[in-house]
């Protein structure tokens, strides 16, 4: 009976334990590529929650593009792994902008895809990139690579608006400007749209994508949240996703099972914020998607003969409190109707 009962006592704590005893598994982020990010993100936010890069922007501050104002900007920041086809219509959604020290625009492009730089995008805007795929921590990484290079560049950078190689802006930069600092000048008055979700009933795969338990105890089911993978973040938000090391610890560990529930981009961010501070955040993204006739993951993808003034005017459209101040996810045949109707529409508030 001794060696029977040992033996049903044993087999629950092997696998219990064994994780823990096993070699780790490959990343898909290699060593010196992590060291060089940590790097990077202790430079932005120190680790101290006293540190001065948590605190309002300075009169002082002075940016790499030679702004010294003392108005709060907006980081755009550009994540793409292809050219950017839209960038004779953001050249005109900047151009309409009353000042150029209101804004400042940031680069990560995957440095295995080439990427012709044209105006409004200049060789400066451009960060230090690393190579992304699809289903791997690796756009988590380039995200936290962004905001940590605009935390660094400029003070006055107030919020951070992640944006894709096919996203289009829906509205004026003035409208979009006034949407983001409606409220008071006090900084921590601002809040993050970010999409906060934990009712889908993939969820429970998501959840156990790189192994059952795997994300406990730093990420417990109930506190695991979805959305989406755009987003404008206030400088606050962006400090506490630089800084973050916990959850990351969970985040950046690949899938084992489908890769079609392996998106960690689309959890590690509510799922931080969530936890570190759910009031601030308004729960919803300013990016409208449409995932009506999905493909392989992918939301619809607008072609050139759907772009019409009908089109804009829908994906203005909300029910939240806002409207969406940015929409994807256009094809690159897209641009010259687009810009027919740049005047007269998209940038007609």
């Amino acid at each position: 009976m001794a060696p029977t009962l040992l033996l049903l006592i044993s087999v629950p704590l092997l696998f219990l334990v064994a994780p823990r005893l096993l070699p780790p598994r490959p990343s898909p982020i290699s060593l010196p590529d992590e060291l060089d990010d940590l790097s990077l993100f202790r430079r932005a936010a120190p680790d101290s929650p006293s540190s001065s890069s948590s605190s309002p922007p300075l009169p002082s501050a002075k940016s790499r593009l030679g702004s010294t104002n003392r108005s709060p900007k907006i980081a755009f920041l550009f994540l793409t792994n292809s050219p950017l086809a839209f960038s004779p219509l953001w050249q005109i959604f900047f151009s309409n902008a009353s000042s150029p020290h209101l804004y400042n625009i940031y680069v990560h492009a995957d440095p295995s895809v080439p990427v012709p730089i044209q105006p409004p995008f200049t060789a400066n805007h451009f960060i230090p990139s690393k190579r992304t795929e699809r289903s791997s921590p690796t756009l988590i990484s380039a995200a936290r690579r962004l905001l940590a290079n605009a935390l660094l560049d400029d003070r006055h950078n107030t919020f951070f608006a992640l944006i894709s190689q096919h996203c289009i802006p829906l509205h004026s930069f003035a409208y979009i400007r006034k949407t983001l600092f409606h409220r008071s000048i006090d900084h921590l008055d601002y809040r993050s749209f970010i999409e906060i979700e934990s009712n889908e009933t993939f969820m429970s795969n998501r959840y156990n994508a790189r192994g059952e338990g795997v994300m406990l105890p730093e990420v417990p089911f109930d506190r695991f949240k979805m959305g989406s993978q755009f987003f404008v973040l206030t400088r606050r938000h962006a400090v506490a996703v630089v800084r973050d090391r916990r959850l990351w610890r969970k985040f950046r560990l690949p899938c084992i099972r489908d890769r079609d529930s392996c998106y960690p981009e689309e959890h590690y961010f509510p799922t931080l914020l969530s936890m570190e501070d759910p009031g601030g955040c308004t729960g919803y993204t300013l990016t409208r998607v449409n995932w009506t006739g999905m493909v392989g993951g992918h939301p619809h993808t607008y072609g050139a003969g759907e772009v019409s003034p009908e089109l804009i005017y829908k994906l203005r459209e909300s029910n939240l409190s806002q409207h969406y101040l940015f929409a994807r996810k256009f094809a690159p045949d897209c641009l010259d109707p687009l810009l027919n109707i740049s005047d007269s529409v998209i940038f007609r508030d």
